[in-house]
């Protein structure tokens, strides 16, 4: 049987009629001639769904491989596979957003609009998504978006789009953060109450410093008026590395998150800077933002008390933890009041100790920390009386050097005692002074309304800053960092942000970890077949739990035949 076309002439042309027909042979006429089986009807008014359901109804009298080879022109290839699901939600989620509107929307001071605004938008989500999916380079990142993935609407992408792409983001930078913003916290209804601030650094695989440039308050190059004269710093240089590379060149990165643990904000510094000033300089752009009255939450790397009377302005507040080791009197009196413990969430116990008039203070004590601070303390103090075993036989000199090379670990040296003899001690004071303090923090606030409880529960929450940091160096790879020029590391530290703000709204309405969601959603993929009728792709089947991805993240699975161009 075969598909045999007829045609009849009209008025204003020719109508083809598609038959279902097959030859039989006429012995008078000795030939074969067609006999007509079933008509289709006319070509331009084809019933496509009837004859889809008749080819599969006819291929299930086949074997599986005889009906595809039986369904599929001889010459059909299949050129290529692609994982496609990754990037699709995040595709979904980034226009959910309106960021990609925001940028095409956006112009840089002094430059305007790329020429190719919708361009330059779809590589700066390429870039985002490749920090989400696979981070790279950003020449292996334009590989990645050319061969290596299939993202809608983007095609052959060269390096130097991308760092196009960057040099517009960074410019554009302080609008895309507020309108981004604005956005998340009208879709997300978002909970501004609280702010948590922190700040990591991240090194560079290379020694040598970036030149000195003079710089304003914000630490960004500035010249004539603007720049303050004690700012000087390259914005690559040494600095505390909270990776304990103190010897490599590196940038100071601050992050402001919300109870949902959403990423509002981040900042960047040159590598030299301290903790102690840079959360006003926070505080203030945030108010920028109109946010109404905020209690920022903090370590207590930022509890100076004039970073804690900056905080206070314009009603503002803090919850700002406190050197428990500290010599403050505040501390000592605080630890030496009686009192009984409350119990709160989870494991954790709470007690308000009543010591100023303008501060509260709060103790916090985890009986599961508890434990494991007694358990690292009797460690090192073991480790301590080993070292200094026999140490009294020792000459003076000898005893000098070995107290030196302790003093080189801070662990130990803090358990040391040296007695008027000069002999080799562990510090038995010492260590029961900080038994009292295992499992024990102290936390400051100004707000007279929130409770204990609250400021407890509050201030563990800041962990979600330090979940952030986790993810952005081991889940986006923020280092190595592979630019030189500062435009380029600060646009490459919002990539990283844009992505840590998507993958966290896709947590928090799945409930699922994006590296459990992006090993499910890397199994769709877009298969390229081509022929005489010309290339199509077609994405395979989805999984149970892929499609309950989709339904929890309210985003349409991809259609089934993606793109099709005719052939020649």
């Amino acid at each position: 049987m075969y598909v045999k076309t007829t045609t009849r002439k009209v008025k204003g042309g020719e109508v083809r009629y598609l038959h279902l027909a097959h030859n039989e042979w006429d012995a008078a006429a000795r030939r074969s001639v067609p006999k007509l089986v079933y008509s289709f009807g006319r070509e331009d008014q084809l019933d496509k769904d009837a004859v889809r359901r008749l080819v599969a109804s006819l291929a299930r009298l086949l074997d599986p491989a005889d009906a595809l080879a039986a369904t599929t022109d001889g010459d059909l290839v299949f050129s290529e596979s692609r994982p496609y699901g990754g990037a699709y939600v995040l595709d979904a989620l980034w226009n959910r957003l309106g960021i990609g509107s925001i940028l095409s929307g956006l112009r840089a001071s002094g430059r305007g609009r790329p020429r190719d605004a919708a361009a330059t938008e779809r590589v700066l989500f390429g870039l985002v998504a490749n920090r989400a999916l696979a981070p790279s380079s950003k020449l292996a990142a334009a590989e990645w978006m050319s061969r290596d993935v299939h993202i809608d609407g983007v095609a052959d992408v060269s390096d130097d789009a991308c760092y196009r792409a960057m040099d517009w983001l960074h410019a554009v930078r302080a609008e895309l953060e507020k309108q981004v913003y604005v956005q998340v916290a009208d879709l997300l209804d978002l909970e501004v109450d609280l702010l948590f601030f922190d700040t990591t650094s991240t090194y560079f695989e290379l020694e040598d410093a970036g030149e000195e440039a003079a710089r304003n308050w914000r630490g960004e190059r500035a010249s004539g008026d603007d720049a303050d004269p004690g700012k000087a710093a390259g914005f690559r240089t040494h600095g505390k590395s909270k990776d304990s590379r103190d010897d490599l060149p590196q940038i100071v990165i601050g992050m402001a998150v919300t109870r949902q643990a959403i990423p509002v904000r981040v900042w960047c510094w040159p590598g030299n800077t301290a903790d102690s000033a840079l959360i006003r300089q926070v505080r203030d752009d945030m108010r920028d933002w109109a946010l109404g009255k905020i209690i920022w939450v903090a370590d207590r790397g930022f509890s100076s008390a004039g970073n804690r009377r900056y905080l206070q302005r314009g009603a503002g507040g803090y919850i700002i933890g406190e050197k428990l080791r500290s010599e403050s009197p505040h501390v000592k009196a605080a630890l030496s009041r009686q009192g009984r413990y409350q119990q709160v969430a989870g494991n954790l116990q709470v007690k308000e100790v009543r010591i100023s008039d303008t501060d509260r203070f709060v103790i916090c004590h985890n009986p599961d920390a508890a434990v494991r601070d007694a358990a690292i303390r009797d460690k090192l103090v073991a480790q301590l009386e080993q070292t200094i075993a026999g140490s009294g036989q020792l000459s003076a000199t000898k005893r000098a050097e070995l107290r030196g090379k302790i003093s080189m670990m801070p662990g130990l040296n803090r358990f040391l005692r040296l007695t008027p003899g000069g002999l080799l001690r562990a510090d038995k004071a010492r260590i029961k002074a900080e038994a009292n303090l295992d499992g024990k923090y102290l936390l400051r606030c100004s707000d007279p309304q929130l409770t204990a409880e609250d400021i407890a529960t509050g201030y563990k929450q800041l962990l979600e800053v330090e979940r952030g940091w986790r993810d952005m160096k081991q889940v986006l790879d923020l280092r190595p960092v592979y630019h030189r020029l500062e435009e380029r590391i600060r646009a490459h530290v919002l990539l990283c942000w844009l992505a840590l703000l998507l993958i966290r709204i896709a947590e928090n309405t799945t409930g699922q970890t994006w590296p459990v969601m992006r090993r499910e959603l890397d199994r769709i993929h877009l298969g390229t077949f081509t022929g005489p009728a010309g290339t199509f792709r077609q994405r395979t089947e989805l999984t149970k739990p892929a499609r309950d991805l989709l339904a929890k993240l309210a985003i349409d699975p991809p259609r089934q035949i993606h793109q099709l161009t005719p052939g020649t």
